[in-house]
């Protein structure tokens, strides 16, 4: 019942939001021809693509179900930005209903200008979503040295690790691009692999029928594989994509830790949503803190960067959370500033190390504005190991 109450909500606001763009878009158009007949059919067939895509994926999985999705994808994207420049034209008319300051070749060719404007934001949003979606193919390198000092690792001075989030392998993030990003992981050479999360997106046949599961098992490092399950993993079936990731070579810590090498502790928690859609809660950090030693390093995966001080508090020493995807699409990047304390990038909590990382794939619009999609290269260093690296950490805004 909560999650049809959700998505009753998420359709409604989505309806809602569609209509006001529609109507702002209907009023630019000129009374006279066909244009209008062509806009609303071409606008309610797009807005209405990724509803119909997705819920066709449940029943037929092909070509139809792949267009529909990919291009209701890229409406997702432009029905932000279309919204945004409707409310920013309204706020204008509004200033100037109260206060007067269009110019006279403004007031007098209003029917002219409109149209213009509904011209000009279309070629703008389209400009967007190739810019944005051409970001998304570029994922960059981030590199970055943590010296986690007071605690020794065994015989293990420095720990080379590769960590990503939200990859949201599907429909969307295919083989094709995500065969490209194990290329450029494995060019690092890492001691181990971290995956914080949200590895595949909500449904799982569409990675099936890509067998992307193949490309999976090309991560390998040393000391292995981990990772941890997000909350789109509980939305897709959180029993179904444990079993795949497993059966394809990723060690999947659920609410339990493991000793690595002798040398650090790997706490993995289950996503904090687990209760919406098993009904059932994670355990507490504390419990699981309990299993470790504190004269070893503790390095915690959580997907989401929630409680930041609590983990602090308990001793943890290295956070890898993501989720956040840091907006994906500016201006969104300001709500989760709002939310998280750490929306994006590395800082430091009473002494613990955090890095939250906006993600290397995408959910939903295929798209990035405002920042790029990120593969992160952990330099670790234990004890009194003070070799330096090329990068120091810097606290992100």
């Amino acid at each position: 019942m909560a999650f049809f109450i959700f998505f009753t909500i998420v359709l409604s606001i989505y309806a809602l939001g569609n209509y006001y763009i529609f109507i702002r878009g209907w009023q630019a158009l000129p009374a006279e021809g066909s244009l209008k007949t062509i806009y609303a059919w071409s606008f309610w067939v797009l807005a209405s693509t990724y509803v119909i895509g997705r819920f066709l994926e449940n029943i037929y999985l092909g070509t139809i179900s792949d267009v529909l999705v990919w291009t209701g994808s890229f409406w997702l994207g432009a029905m932000l930005y279309f919204f945004l420049l409707v409310l920013f034209f309204d706020v204008l008319r509004f200033i100037n209903h109260l206060v007067p300051f269009f110019p006279s070749f403004i007031v007098d060719n209003i029917d002219k200008v409109r149209l213009y404007l509904l011209g000009g934001s279309v070629i703008l949003v389209i400009l967007l979503l190739i810019f944005g979606h051409m970001n998304t193919r570029n994922p960059r390198i981030r590199h970055l040295d943590i010296h986690i000092e007071g605690k020794e690792a065994g015989d293990l001075k420095t720990l080379r690790a590769v960590m990503m989030s939200d990859i949201h392998l599907g429909t969307l993030i295919g083989n094709g691009q995500f065969s490209k990003i194990v290329d450029r992981v494995q060019s690092l050479e890492p001691d181990i692999i971290f995956l914080a999360g949200d590895i595949l997106d909500e449904d799982l046949e569409p990675v099936i029928r890509q067998n992307i599961g193949e490309t999976l098992r090309n991560l390998s490092a040393p000391l292995g594989v981990y990772g941890v399950m997000g909350n789109h993993e509980h939305i897709g079936g959180a029993k179904d994509a444990h079993r795949y990731l497993v059966e394809h070579g990723i060690h999947m810590i659920r609410d339990s830790v493991v000793k690595v090498a002798e040398s650090f502790y790997l706490v993995g928690r289950d996503d904090r949503d687990k209760s919406r859609f098993t009904g059932r809660e994670r355990k507490t950090l504390a419990t699981l803190i309990e299993q470790t030693d504190s004269r070893y390093p503790v390095i915690l995966m959580d997907h989401q960067p929630f409680y930041l001080e609590k983990a602090a508090a308990l001793g943890v020493d290295l956070q890898l959370s993501g989720h956040t995807h840091h907006g994906q699409l500016w201006p969104l990047n300001l709500i989760t500033r709002a939310m998280y304390t750490i929306s994006y990038g590395y800082g430091k909590i009473d002494g613990m190390h955090v890095y939250v990382s906006n993600g290397v794939g995408t959910w939903g619009p295929p798209m990035r504005i405002g920042n790029r999609p990120e593969i992160v290269s952990l330099h670790i260093r234990f004890g009194n190991n003070h070799q330096v690296s090329t990068e120091s950490p810097k606290t992100m805004p």
